[in-house]
């Protein structure tokens, strides 16, 4: 089980863990975590089900035919190429349930379409008589060759697995058949991918559906870990209902140039590995985007500003370029606690890579170890200071001062009161005021 996190109100949490709250000033061996982790589920036609499992950019690009059945550039893996664009690693899940492919010899190794194009090809072997090489090719290309004696010595490759109680004899090609992909997703294969999620961490998590029901699970999901778990990460969806700086709601419709049918809600991927990629101490405003979609970017000047006042994530054509319109979150509802600087996604990238970092270097240094005195209050304490200096080196934050944080025994004998005082979040410039007064 996982150790305590999320926001608080009084000191009476029950797990041990870190528990931190982040608000903005009322008007009138501590280092900083990698991002590039982003979680997204796939329609797909090869692949493991009812799995998570982490793929990097480097093993997308490489093996994307044995992990996903096609090659990198082929139109059924559009949408990782566009959340690859930017994330180093991605969380992948397979939404719903297909069926599996096969023949005399072989399963394939995974349900789906793709298992069709598979084939097994026996021959004598040439040196060998009693010997038979059988090999496996997918899309008429051989991936795979074995000489063996018997079925049982054959050895499960990445496309099949072979059947051992199959007697060898020779064909020229057995193709395998039957495969086939599940005809609908449900909410229910969402939920599965979410509950499967909780254990994983990562920064940006991709909701590509449009229903709306289901975009409110991902969205209740979001707030959920975010505010009861501790798991500081945000949400990328379509056209969502939210109020919530941990949401972030894409509008801009998409096609292609040679890939037909393509989802009207496609640029979320993008969007999702973007976000999951840009550095604490950077925004995504004016963004270039540099993906495979043609964006919608036909939107009157006043048409944008109503969609920034709406908490819209907005890209826009500049001078033939599309680009990111600001680099906002879905928060609207302001308070003394929680105001405009919290609209921003760079805002809440510094505070949830505080928070991530914080929660890590406590659950693994001090939990259950450090005694907590004054002592081990001051490790803690000159910790926390040494993560926000590392901040501040990177111009994420700005005029730290070291006496704004607070290290204090809490209400109970276990545990310890953090507070930082007056934190300075840095944002990327945006805007430009200036007057010329001409003499």
């Amino acid at each position: 089980m996982a150790l305590g996190g999320g926001n608080w109100l009084t000191q009476n949490k029950v797990l041990p863990g870190s528990y931190i709250n982040f608000s903005s000033v009322a008007k009138a061996s501590a280092t900083l975590s990698d991002r590039g982790y982003a979680a997204a589920p796939f329609v797909l036609s090869w692949g493991p089900e009812g799995e998570v499992f982490p793929v990097t950019s480097g093993e997308f690009q490489k093996n994307s035919k044995a992990i996903f059945g096609y090659g990198y550039d082929h139109p059924k893996l559009l949408a990782l190429r566009e959340i690859f664009q930017h994330a180093t690693t991605v969380y992948c899940w397979r939404l719903g349930n297909g069926e599996k492919a096969s023949c005399t010899y072989a399963d394939a190794k995974y349900p789906g379409v793709r298992g069709n194009d598979l084939s097994i090809v026996i021959a004598s072997n040439v040196d060998d008589t009693s010997a038979w090489d059988v090999s496996t090719y997918l899309d008429g290309q051989c991936v795979d060759t074995q000489t063996v004696k018997a079925a049982t010595d054959l050895v499960a490759n990445d496309y099949v697995v072979f059947k051992t109680s199959a007697t060898l004899a020779a064909t020229a090609g057995t193709k395998l058949t039957g495969g086939a992909d599940d005809a609908a997703v449900t909410g229910e294969d969402h939920q599965a991918f979410l509950d499967k999620l909780e254990a994983y961490a990562f920064n940006t998590l991709c909701c590509p559906a449009t229903e709306s029901t289901v975009v409110n699970l991902y969205v209740k999901y979001t707030q959920r870990m975010r505010d009861e778990v501790g798991a500081k990460f945000q949400l990328v969806a379509w056209k969502p209902s939210a109020d919530y700086e941990g949401v972030i709601g894409v509008w801009n419709t998409a096609t292609h140039a040679t890939i037909a049918n393509v989802d009207t809600q496609a640029v979320v991927y993008w969007t999702t590995g973007a976000h999951a990629g840009v550095a604490v101490n950077k925004s995504l405003t004016n963004a270039k985007y540099d993906g495979e979609l043609i964006l919608d970017t036909e939107y009157t000047q006043a048409a944008l500003e109503a969609a920034l006042k709406a908490g819209k994530f907005m890209f826009h054509n500049v001078n033939g370029v599309t680009r990111v319109l600001e680099d906002i979150n879905t928060l609207l509802t302001l308070s003394d606690t929680k105001g405009e600087v919290f609209q921003s996604n760079q805002t809440i990238r510094v505070c949830d890579q505080i928070a991530n970092d914080t929660a890590v270097l406590f659950n693994t240094r001090y939990v259950g170890t450090v005694p907590n005195d004054a002592s081990g209050r001051a490790s803690l304490w000159g910790d926390v200071v040494k993560l926000i200096q590392e901040l501040e080196k990177i111009r994420a934050v700005e005029n730290f001062d070291p006496d704004t944080v607070t290290c204090e025994q809490g209400d109970k004998k276990k545990a310890v009161l953090l507070t930082i005082n007056g934190l300075n979040i840095i944002n990327a410039m945006a805007q430009l005021y200036m007057s010329v007064i001409i003499q």
